[in-house]
């Protein structure tokens, strides 16, 4: 029986990605080739940690995401306009920093924009350094377009890494497969963040356009790490299949870690026990599931996230 070369990458991803396990027996997993472990189920900061509204709250939910193994901890200045890193640095505070891989994202498409962004977050964080800074939400051929200009963002992350205000930089795309294929091939990123969902989200000039099958293949190549987003597609996917098996989808492919927003602490705790117990979904039950949540509510999950806006 032939394989095909997509095939062998998944494979050979997924062998390299063979977790180990952190505290708590969390599963672990190597974000591509910086060496860095990370938490297969990542805390997200965007509404969903900002609907704590109580600060107290928002940083006993962290406290709790590391009791029970959580190190990945997602972030961007968008959300909350610097809210999400101002919680997220008091919680770390004392001593705690240290446990985490802590990440943001930069709005600003130029340079100067994307600089103050970051040295807003250094001081939020309450740190001195971020372990991994994404370029925030690509839309399309256009916004990569300034992001690449010689006084565009992409020019402020890489001097974030070379003066090592950050560890490692990439990017983020919820909606177009092809413009992030673009990016991932065209610059040295460390790191992506991408829809990565059982809906197979993605669409470019209305046809479908899954990241699945178009952009995680170059990460693979490259050896770049990713995580995965939506995995809930902002809650459009729930009732098509139980919350388990779209955890186990997006944690079944070569990922590092999937980035999940928690507003209750027993969304916590249920997507925490999910991440322990998980074992990969067969190729053939990830088809099927992909196949049942196809049509027209896939339909309606990229036309949402077409005019989407990440905060």
């Amino acid at each position: 029986m032939s394989v095909s070369r997509r095939d062998f990458l998944y494979a050979s991803a997924l062998s390299a990605l063979a977790p180990a396990f952190g505290a708590n027996g969390m599963p672990t997993r190597l974000l591509g080739s910086t060496g860095a472990r990370v938490s297969l189920l990542a805390f997200g900061g965007g509404s969903r940690f900002l609907a704590y509204k109580d600060e107290d709250k928002a940083i006993a939910a962290v406290h709790r995401a590391m009791d029970l193994g959580i190190n990945y901890f997602d972030s961007a200045y968008g959300y909350g306009n610097g809210q999400s890193e101002t919680w997220f640095g008091k919680a770390l505070a004392g001593g705690r920093r240290k446990n985490v891989f802590l990440v943001t994202k930069l709005t600003s498409r130029t340079y100067d924009g994307a600089m103050r962004e970051a040295e807003g977050a250094l001081k939020r964080f309450q740190t001195d350094q971020i372990d991994l800074v994404h370029i925030h939400s690509l839309a399309g051929e256009e916004d990569l377009a300034k992001i690449e200009a010689p006084e565009g963002s992409l020019k402020a992350v890489y001097k974030l890494r070379e003066q090592k205000m950050t560890r490692f930089i990439g990017v983020t795309c919820h909606t177009n497969p092809v413009v992030m294929k673009t990016a991932l091939e065209r610059h040295d990123f460390n790191s992506c963040q991408m829809a990565l969902n059982a809906a197979r989200q993605g669409q470019v000039d209305n046809m479908p356009r899954s990241f699945e099958t178009i952009a995680l293949p170059v990460v693979l190549k490259k050896k770049i790490g990713v995580t995965a987003m939506k995995i809930f597609g902002q809650e459009k996917l729930l009732g098509a299949t139980s919350i388990e098996n779209l955890v186990r989808y997006s944690m079944s492919l070569p990922v590092a870690a999937t980035v999940i927003g928690m507003p209750q602490l027993e969304h916590l705790e249920k997507n925490v026990a999910i991440a322990k117990a998980f074992s990969p979904m067969p190729a053939d039950e990830m088809k099927r599931l992909s196949d049942q949540i196809s049509g027209e509510r896939k339909l309606a999950l990229d036309r949402y996230f077409a005019d989407h806006i990440d905060a």
